[in-house]
């Protein structure tokens, strides 16, 4: 916990000294050479689009590192497996070189497999295998498309600026945007790519899903806008239809498979599937508004998503089940419990003066 307190607040200071909020480029840059043959760096920086995710991860993992206190099965694994988690979700939002992104992209995945396996629910271990299935399944479709477009032309580079600045035909954009589209759609879930998600929610502790909710989602939002929409605009443009239909799929089909929910984790679950519908749709409105409100929906998102679910870790804490029709009368015996369930459900809700209603209005209009 102090690690995860230390490291927020470096991040916090960071942003608030060194960065220019009135510059929309690239900053706290930092690149040395890694394997000089294949152009290949480490390259890391922060611009409008990663800052804000950047201080989302530290934030939500300092208070998932809260959450797991009462874990008592193996700790320290636990916390290690935590921080290179961390570690990894800053990686992903900060790096600048295409290969980097894969490598981090997968190091991120083995801790997450673990904590479901080892500490999840009853049916953890088939959780665990569909999470990793699905999407290891969907990271070869980032190597193959990050190794297409960095031999692609005359230069060999993996630097995501050089990488965007080449010039494809419109099949290779294509392809390209198909592969990215399936390998992100995965981790943001999009219809039918979701399934995962319900059962890992269903078989993970409090701390797990805070991450999974509240950053883990949101990697792939990430990674659509930086390279789908950034680095393949024809495509982008081709496919912004189909991202739309998709997008009110999301919203309809999870909001409605969420009321038949008898479980809670599960039940949130859902609804998380259908927040994400929002960040498609913006992505795809190609609008400035547009695609402010779906990150601004992603930082909301990722602020309400992990506080509902660390209201489940509560909730399950002291009733011991997560059935709903189990739990009446719950209300009159944890009332400060109770009332914070009330504001966090407003807030998924998106009711007026909470951040979700600014994010989806902007995604409206």
């Amino acid at each position: 916990l102090i690690v995860g307190l230390i490291d927020f607040a470096l991040l916090v200071y960071a942003f608030y000294t060194q960065y220019d909020f009135s510059n929309p480029g690239l900053q706290l840059v930092e690149s040395y050479t890694w394997v000089e043959q294949l152009d290949l760096n480490w390259s890391v920086g922060a611009d409008g689009l990663s800052m804000p995710l950047i201080l989302l991860t530290g934030f939500i993992t300092t208070l998932a590192t809260l959450a797991a206190w009462p874990v008592t099965f193996k700790p320290k694994l636990f916390y290690f497996l935590m921080l290179t988690m961390y570690g990894g979700q800053i990686a992903v939002f900060a790096v600048q070189d295409m290969l980097l992104f894969f490598l981090v992209w997968e190091l991120e995945l083995v801790p997450i497999y673990l904590i479901l396996s080892i500490w999840g629910g009853k049916k953890r271990l088939y959780a665990a295998t569909k999470f990793i299935l699905y999407t290891a399944g969907g990271s070869l479709f980032i190597l193959v498309g990050a190794l297409t477009m960095a031999f692609y032309g005359d230069t060999v580079t993996f630097d995501m600026r050089a990488i965007a600045a080449k010039d494809y035909s419109t099949n290779i954009e294509l392809l390209l945007y198909t592969g990215f589209l399936i390998a992100y759609g995965v981790k943001l879930p999009i219809f039918p790519l979701h399934t995962w998600l319900p059962d890992a929610h269903g078989e993970a502790t409090a701390p797990a899903h805070m991450l999974l909710a509240g950053i883990l989602l949101k990697m792939g939002g990430y990674a659509l806008l930086r390279m789908n929409a950034g680095m393949l605009p024809d495509a982008h443009a081709t496919f912004a239809p189909l991202l739309i239909i998709l997008g009110v799929v999301n919203i309809v089909y999870a909001a409605l498979t969420s009321f038949a929910q008898r479980n809670l984790k599960r039940k949130i679950a859902y609804s998380s599937i259908s927040h994400m519908g929002f960040v498609l749709i913006g992505i795809a409105s190609f609008t400035d508004l547009g695609i402010s409100g779906a990150m601004l929906q992603m930082v909301s998102h990722g602020l309400i998503g992990a506080s509902l679910f660390f209201m489940v870790g509560c909730t399950y804490d002291r009733t011991h089940t997560l059935m709903l029709d189990e739990m009446g009368g719950v209300g009159q015996k944890m009332r400060k419990v109770f009332a914070m369930w009330t504001t966090c459900s407003m807030a998924s809700l998106a009711l007026p003066g909470m951040s979700g209603f600014v994010a989806e209005l902007m995604v409206f209009v």
